[in-house]
C-alpha cells in the first residue's frame, strides 16, 4: 500500500458515521438581536458609524440637497462626480450648478478621464442600499450609474442612506433582501473612512480610499 492510500485509508476510518447537523443559524440570530424599532435602528448605526470617524447629518427627503451644498461649501468643494442616471444625481445636477458646485456625470469609460478622475475630483455622492445597525456599516452595491470607482478615489465620499432601510444585523440584511438570489459584481460593506494601520502600527486615515465619509440620512417617518 502506498503512503497516498494509507493517508486516504486513515482518513476514511476517521470520518463521522453520520454527517453533523448544519448550525441553527436562523435561531441564534433570532435571539442575538431582539426587534427594535426604526429609529432605535438608525440611533444606534449613527453611533457606530461615528465612532469610526464618520460624519452623518440628518436630512429629509426633500431637504437632502441643502445640507449636501453646505457640506461641500464648507470645505470649499466646488466640483462633485454624481452617477446621472439616478434619481440623487439627477438631482444634484439640475439643482448645484446653480450655486456654484459643478456637477461631474460619471457617463464615460475610465480610460478617456482617468487623469481627472485620480487628480481632479475631489467628492463624489452615491447611495447606499442599506445599512447595518450592529456594526455602523453602510451597504453599497455598485452598479453601471454608479461604479466602485465613485466610492474609492475622490478623497470626500458622501452617501446618502434612507434610514428606513436600516437592519440589526448582517445576516437580516442578507435574509430580508434575498441576497442568496443574486449579488453584483462588487457588494461593499462601508464602516468609516480608509484607514490602516500597517505603517508603524499607527492608525492612518486614507491611506487607500477616501479620507472623509459623510452620511446624509434621511429619517422621515421612523417609529
Amino acid at each position: 500500500m502506498s503512503a497516498r492510500d494509507r493517508i486516504l485509508a486513515k482518513l476514511r476510518q476517521n470520518q463521522p458515521s453520520t454527517a453533523a447537523a448544519s448550525p441553527d443559524v436562523a435561531g441564534w440570530f433570532a435571539t442575538h438581536r431582539p426587534s427594535e424599532s426604526a429609529a432605535d435602528k438608525a440611533r444606534r448605526f449613527r453611533h457606530f458609524i461615528e465612532l469610526a470617524h464618520a460624519e452623518v447629518y440628518s436630512v429629509s427627503r426633500g431637504g437632502w440637497l441643502q445640507k449636501l451644498w453646505e457640506v461641500l461649501s464648507a470645505r470649499q468643494i466646488d466640483k462633485l462626480l454624481v452617477g446621472g442616471q439616478t434619481p440623487h444625481g439627477q438631482r444634484a445636477l439640475a439643482d448645484l450648478p446653480q450655486s456654484g458646485i459643478a456637477c461631474l456625470d460619471y457617463e464615460r469609460a475610465i480610460e478617456s478621464w482617468k487623469e481627472e478622475l485620480f487628480h481632479h475630483v475631489p467628492a463624489s455622492l452615491t447611495a447606499a442600499r442599506g445599512a447595518i445597525a450592529e456594526t455602523g456599516t453602510l451597504i453599497l452595491w455598485p452598479d453601471a450609474d454608479e461604479p466602485r470607482l465613485m466610492s474609492l478615489v475622490p478623497p470626500v465620499h458622501i452617501v446618502l442612506l434612507d434610514a428606513a432601510h436600516i437592519h440589526n444585523t448582517f445576516y437580516e440584511a442578507m435574509t430580508a433582501e434575498h441576497w442568496s438570489g443574486g449579488l453584483p459584481t462588487n457588494a461593499l460593506l462601508i464602516s468609516g473612512p480608509s484607514k490602516t494601520a500597517d505603517i508603524q502600527q499607527t492608525l492612518a486615515y486614507g491611506a487607500h480610499g477616501p479620507k472623509e465619509l459623510i452620511v446624509l440620512m434621511i429619517e422621515e417617518n421612523l417609529q
